[in-house]
């Protein structure tokens, strides 16, 4: 399903969106990261003696030191940042990516995710290399093949050909359950600094962010349920996972928003829901296949309402169904453009699907992606002239 006009974040995102995989070149400076440090600090008073009444000179200040209660050394936070690093960092290894003679076109990350040697990246951490080695955290290095990409959500699955015999997988969590405000974890190799683990806090839920292809038409696929953080993810980060503090994977790092190619506090991470549905069948198949209705659509807001006349301010506006498609089977109808490519009346203002609200294209393709199959038939329902129907549509294949 192609979005015909992303949000404005989606637009600034084409111009300052990077890609967190270091590329060599010219050699980059190692970055000196401090995580959470705590320390007592003293005061200092500077006491003088009153002067005598018959003057003088005074005596030089003495400073006194004036104790304060020492903070305690380590705090339940650290405990459980170092712990979930202890946890974590073993499965994490640093993926060095090479052309056809054997030299280093970048390095990224990655994370371990079972006993057979499986690891998720991204896949713009792999696309362009033809030979790869990954390195574990105990200093064991592998070569490694791609088992299976995918270049709408950006996850890969490489597989080492040796790994550790006591490494343990990383568990995958529920990125559903998260919330904004809570404490996460990055770790990945930035820069080249192997293992390096930066702390931040979820900044925001429900992003969404396009694909590096471009599909038929020209439009872009979406990926939705993003994890927006603020923990540091900069270049090398790329594939390493984003942890709660159990130690448990939510996310995949995948791209920051940048004006200067480093952290400004803005990334992205894919949530670990979209690693559950499609790295198995990456590892299986090498691909995965997306569920496809075929139109072209635009979230609704106060400005296409009046525009249109649409009766309500929320759902999804449908301005062109495919030919040939699960959507022209279903009897969907699109508005087509006038000449300066504003939608115009008639088309269908979808609402529901299978009983559940739709508010915009997120919550569309946030259901298309994470809870339907090829080949599954849903229930669409849509406001059309006033007239409020059910459409059952068969979910097809995306091209």
């Amino acid at each position: 399903m192609i979005r015909q006009q992303p949000v404005l974040i989606l637009a600034f995102l084409l111009l300052f969106t990077g890609l967190a995989c270091e590329a060599f070149g010219n050699a980059v400076p190692a970055v000196d990261e401090t995580a959470i440090v705590e320390a007592a600090v003293s005061t200092v008073e500077a006491r003088l003696p009153e002067p005598s009444e018959a003057g003088g000179t005074l005596p030089q200040a003495v400073p006194t030191l004036t104790a304060v209660q020492s903070l305690p050394i380590s705090t339940d936070l650290e405990a459980s940042l170092v712990g979930v690093y202890q946890q974590a960092n073993q499965a994490v290894v640093h993926i060095f990516v090479l052309d056809s003679s054997g030299a280093v076109l970048g390095t990224g990350s990655g994370f371990v995710i079972d006993k057979d040697g499986h690891i998720v990246t991204n896949n713009h951490v792999v696309a362009d290399g033809a030979e790869f080695q990954v390195v574990f955290a105990n200093g064991e290095s592998s070569r490694a093949t791609v088992a299976g990409t995918d270049v709408d959500s950006d996850l890969a699955v490489v597989t080492a050909e040796t790994w550790p015999a006591d490494i343990i997988p990383l568990p995958l969590g529920d990125s559903t359950a998260v919330q904004v405000g809570q404490f996460v974890v990055a770790i990945g190799n930035p820069f080249g600094e192997a293992g390096s683990m930066s702390v931040g806090i979820i900044s925001g839920l429900g992003r969404t962010i396009e694909s590096q292809r471009i599909a038929e038409g020209g439009g872009r696929y979406s990926l939705p349920q993003v994890i927006q953080t603020d923990a540091a993810i900069n270049p090398g980060n790329s594939g390493g996972p984003l942890l709660n503090l159990n130690g448990e994977v939510i996310g995949v790092n995948s791209s920051i928003l940048t004006r200067t190619g480093t952290n400004s506090g803005v990334g992205f991470s894919i949530p670990v829901a979209a690693v559950k549905r499609i790295a198995p069948a990456l590892i299986a198949d090498g691909s995965y296949t997306y569920p496809y209705i075929g139109i072209r659509m635009s979230d609704n807001n106060l400005s296409l309402q009046e525009l249109l006349g649409l009766p309500r301010t929320t759902g999804v506006y449908v301005t062109e169904v495919s030919a040939g498609t699960p959507a022209e089977d279903a009897g969907m109808t699109g508005s087509g453009f006038d000449q300066v490519g504003t939608p115009g009346r008639g088309g269908d203002l979808i609402i529901a699907i299978d009983g559940i609200p739709v508010n915009d294209t997120g919550d569309l393709i946030s259901y298309l992606v994470f809870h339907t199959e090829v080949g599954q038939t849903v229930q669409m329902t849509v406001l059309r002239n006033g007239e409020e129907l059910t459409l059952p549509l068969m979910l097809g294949a995306r091209p």
